[in-house]
């Protein structure tokens, strides 16, 4: 089973040697590993061609993150994608295997495990640990969604649900779970154990301005997916991710 793994990049050189390092060191022996790349100016590349074990490289111009997982999407040739940023990590040279193992049920269409939220500085230091539970379509409306760095899915699931849409900034990720998950109802698993440690303070959780931000394209989500959340589904969220970051 080839495992497509796709990292954006961009000017990522103080963190992206940690990302190809705990790819190459995977025991899953059938990985594709594309990075798409944004046009770095700082050492990125340099790094990136350090690492034999890397499948493709674009580098271009891009209409931002989402856009450049879109273009890797379309490059993949693996039966599986998973979606790993350029300053995240999988937790052991096992994860991929895990993955696979999950698959190996024909039924199942799309897996996603747990997270832990570290420190940026020190990728060792645990802020918070994210653990997913479950899936139940009506956790959605309770402000629920998998860690989305953890979310894996077959080829045949983008041919069916569609990519990111670049329409949202910060919630494309949520917005394509939403779709895949509870709009079209295909089946996934939930492997219960850390997968991947992500650096804390991403772009809709740098502060509470941006959560709130990021909150009004949640709403734009359900409404491009015709949904109608409860009236409580949108408060909820925003309050669970402000209190990942406020409590250690």
């Amino acid at each position: 089973m080839k495992i497509s793994v796709i990292t954006a990049t961009y000017n990522s050189a103080v963190t992206v040697e940690e990302t190809l390092t705990c790819i190459r060191e995977q025991d899953h022996p059938d990985i594709e590993h594309i990075i798409v790349d944004g046009g770095s100016t700082d050492t990125t590349l340099d790094i990136v061609r350090r690492f034999p074990h890397v499948s493709r490289v674009v580098s271009e111009k891009d209409k931002g993150i989402y856009d450049a997982m879109n273009k890797g999407i379309g490059l993949s040739t693996g039966s599986v994608i998973g979606i790993l940023n350029s300053d995240d990590i999988y937790t052991d040279r096992g994860v991929l295997s895990a993955v696979a193992d999950a698959f190996r049920d024909p039924a199942i269409m799309t897996v996603y495990a747990d997270l832990q939220y570290v420190y940026p500085d020190d990728i060792n230091r645990i802020q918070r640990t994210w653990r997913s539970g479950g899936f139940k379509k009506k956790n959605f409306y309770f402000g629920w969604m998998p860690p989305h760095p953890t979310f894996f899915v077959r080829r045949e699931v983008y041919d069916q649900a569609g990519l990111f849409n670049l329409d949202l900034r910060s919630a494309a990720d949520y917005e394509l779970m939403l779709r895949i998950l509870l709009k079209k109802g295909i089946s996934t698993y939930y492997l219960q154990r850390v997968i991947v440690k992500m650096r804390a303070g991403g772009m809709s959780n740098v502060t509470l301005g941006n959560r709130l931000r990021a909150n009004q394209e949640d709403r734009l989500a359900w409404k491009l997916n015709g949904l109608r959340p409860y009236f409580f589904t949108l408060y909820l969220k925003p309050l669970r991710k402000i209190h990942q970051f406020i409590i250690k």
